[in-house]
Order: structure tokens, then sequence, then C-alpha cells
């Protein structure tokens, strides 16, 4: 066989040896990262909500994020609930966390400072994550839901960041019932028959 052919034969292997591995890995980033958003209808309740007794009554403000380590959604928030700490912290807001019942999980190292919450009463009823409740100064819930609406979250669409200022500068806010739609996991443990 000619050199000619051998260089020709040598290099048209290596393209589609290039493609299968780009194609490869196209494939694999997308069955891992990339997940198709559901636009989902949710109603969160929150007049179950209570803080338990050692964190009850008069006190900071106090966000709570409800945590489901396997859901997707959290991706889209994590971020903004790092910068949300970062920047309420120091104004006295305090951050806790309650972890979806029977989930196993590591939150980012930003994250890491979020008070555990073991047991929030009338977490178990809640319809989905991610989601989050903010007590004001009182210890009255003022608001229980998502993050902001659609499958990501930053200040630009937040529903937290007005709240917050707006309980710092001492005005009342009563949003403890929301119908948003957006990427959300449910959040009770599915029953067998």
């Amino acid at each position: 066989m000619p050199t000619r052919s051998i260089k020709m034969l040598l290099g048209t292997l290596m393209a589609v040896l290039c493609a299968a591995v780009v194609w490869w890995a196209y494939d694999s980033f997308q069955s891992r990262y990339l997940r198709p958003f559901d636009n989902q209808t949710t109603l969160f309740d929150g007049s179950s909500l209570r803080l338990p007794a050692e964190l009850a009554g008069p006190g900071p403000i106090r966000v709570v994020h409800f945590w489901d380590p396997a859901c997707p959604c959290n991706v889209g928030n994590q971020q903004h609930l790092s910068e949300l700490i970062e920047h309420f912290t120091p104004l006295g807001v305090n951050f806790h966390l309650v972890q979806r019942p029977g989930s196993q999980g590591q939150l980012p190292a930003d994250l890491a400072r979020l008070q555990l919450i073991a047991n929030l009463p009338g977490s178990e009823q809640l319809p989905a994550s991610p989601a989050v409740a903010i007590w004001d100064r009182q210890g009255r819930l003022a608001y229980f839901g998502p993050y902001s609406e659609g499958a990501v979250c930053n200040s630009s669409n937040s529903f937290i960041d007005p709240i917050l200022k707006a309980l710092l500068e001492g005005r009342q806010v009563q949003a403890t019932n929301t119908l948003a739609i957006g990427c959300y996991c449910p959040w009770q443990i599915a029953r067998t028959q």
C-alpha cells in the first residue's frame, strides 16, 4: 500500500475516533448535568410551620432553607443562598437548614455555616423543595415559598431579597401562602401501599 493511502487511512481513523470521543463527552455531560426543566405549579402553604421552641419567639430574623440533597433544582439557588448569607448575616439575620428526612448529602463548603434544625414542626407537610421560610423579629412567619419563579434564582428575580430588606426596615410582611411555577422536587416521602 502506498504511503499516501496509509496516511489518509490513519487521518480518517483519527477523525472518526475524535468525533466518537467528542460525541461520548457531550452525551455523558448531557445525561449527567442537563435535566429537562418541568414547569411545575406548586402551592406553598406555611400555615402548619412552627419554629422549634429554642428558636421561637422574639429575636433575630430567621431564614430556614429546606434542602433535599437529591433534588437537581437546588443547584439553581445555592449560589444565591450563599450571597444572601454573605449579605444579610452581618445585618443580624440568622440562617438555618432543614434537610429532607431520610436523605443523605453534604452542602457546598460556602453553605456549611447554616445551622441545622433537626425537627421543624410542620415541615413534614412541605409540598416541595427548594423552599424557604422567613420568621420576623417578633417570631411570626413572614414568608414561605420558593426562592423565585422559574428554573434559576438570583438577586434580580428573587422573592427573598425584598422580603428581608422590608423586615430589616421594620415593615411587616405576610406572604405565607405562595403559588409559583418553577423547578421543584417533592418533599414528602412517597408511601407504598
